[in-house]
């Protein structure tokens, strides 16, 4: 199987990639896409991080780095590579227990084609 992961945020680099590695079997293979935060400066963070992340872990992963909308961006490079799977962050809980899509993560599930992974 082979499953896109999506990175918009630095402090969510480790639960996000961490969960998706949980969910790997033998022979799948991943790709992580680093997506345009807001700033420069946080895009070079988020690079930074990513990179650290694959590296002390050993995950024999490769990482893109996707500018434009990062929505639109990340769903069409997983139609057009043919990825099974794609993997991004789910959102959080309001002080009521409700699940608070990011802007992001409401693309990829209203636009996506392949199977959509939300870790929390």
């Amino acid at each position: 199987m082979r499953i896109l992961v999506g990175i918009d945020q630095s402090d969510r680099v480790a639960p996000v990639l961490s969960g998706a590695c949980q969910r790997l079997s033998d022979g799948d293979s991943i790709t992580v896409a680093v997506v345009a935060p807001t700033d420069e400066a946080s895009m070079d963070e988020l690079e930074m991080a990513v990179s650290d992340y694959v590296d002390a872990n050993e995950l024999g992963a490769t990482v893109t780095t996707l500018s434009g909308h990062p929505g639109s961006e990340l769903v069409e490079l997983a139609e057009r590579k043919g990825f099974d799977r794609l993997v991004i962050d789910g959102g959080r809980r309001s002080p009521l227990g409700k699940i608070q899509l990011a802007a992001l993560t409401e693309f990829v599930l209203l636009n996506a084609t392949m199977t959509v992974t939300l870790i929390r």
